[in-house]
């Protein structure tokens, strides 16, 4: 018998309206009031770059910040001391319930209630100790730590207690038994919402352009307030975003399949092998 294929009329209705409703706003953007030479222009610009280097300095350093304190309080938050229970209950409490542009604005002006610094061996005006940079680092990082904090102990938590028993049994002390045994069963879980973390971090490192630090969108700002081309740079700065991004968002699905290697049979395709496949599967149905 000769297998005849089902039609899916719905498919093709339903791309061919996507496709109507994309072409539109491209037609859209393309005769609007937008001088595109402008954008070629600047997105290679020297304050484009410093700015862009300035993002990816800013987000890597509180990621990494946020990694140590969410393993940390995701630890104090599981330990069967209450102090210590109580204490990363706060920190994540805290950070979690306030945004992170008024946690920004909070380091930004903290000279007003703590002029000097003072810590016993080092002692200096609280205005050169809080640099833009410093404000950045921290107002990112003890931010990302409540949200790592609370993902970490999910993926620890997602581990079968069975696990630790066992690392009990054999004679390990609960530190190494969380670096050795738990840690790394509990990465598959941990590594997709820390690159989610990670990518959305990039895009909320803008916020610090708030508190005058020079990253990729107060460059470009500052590029559009003297040549009159604001739109124009706030594209440039968007063009980038994506691309970083989507970077990040491919190392995120490698980092993925490497972890999946032991709880899935078979792994899922690369990027490079989807393309493929979808070239075939098109050269196919073509002919």
């Amino acid at each position: 018998m000769k297998a005849i294929p089902v039609r899916h009329w719905g498919r093709w209705v339903s791309g061919v309206i996507v496709v109507a409703l994309l072409a539109t706003l491209v037609s859209a953007f393309a005769q609007g009031d937008l001088r595109w030479a402008t954008v070629g222009e600047f997105i290679f610009d020297e304050r484009i770059l410093i700015g862009l280097g300035n993002t990816l300095l800013i987000s890597v350093l509180s990621m990494a910040i946020g990694l140590v304190l969410g393993v940390v309080f995701a630890v104090m938050r599981l330990s069967k001391n209450p102090v210590t229970g109580a204490v990363a209950w706060l920190y994540i409490w805290f950070f979690r319930g306030t945004p992170v542009f008024v946690q920004l604005l909070v380091w930004f002006n903290l000279a007003l209630i703590f002029p000097i610094l003072n810590l016993g061996f080092y002692k200096d005006e609280m205005v050169d100790v809080m640099t833009p940079f410093m404000v950045a680092l921290l107002g990112l990082g003890l931010n990302e730590g409540a949200y790592m904090a609370e993902i970490v102990r999910a993926g620890i938590q997602s581990v079968d207690e069975g696990q630790t028993e066992a690392a009990h049994a054999l004679g390990m002390k609960n530190g190494r038994t969380m670096r050795r045994i738990v840690l790394p069963q509990a990465m598959r879980v941990i590594v997709p919402p820390t690159g989610n973390e990670f990518i959305n971090l990039l895009k909320t490192s803008s916020l610090v352009s708030a508190v005058q630090y020079t990253e990729l969108l107060r460059a470009a700002q500052n590029i559009g307030s003297t040549s009159f081309a604001i739109m124009e740079m706030l594209i440039v700065a968007s063009v980038w975003y994506l691309a970083l991004t989507s970077v990040f968002s491919v190392g995120q699905y490698y980092v993925e399949r490497h972890y999946a290697r032991g709880s899935l049979r078979t792994l899922p395709p690369t990027p490079w092998q989807k393309v493929k496949a979808n070239v075939l599967s098109l050269s196919n149905l073509w002919r």
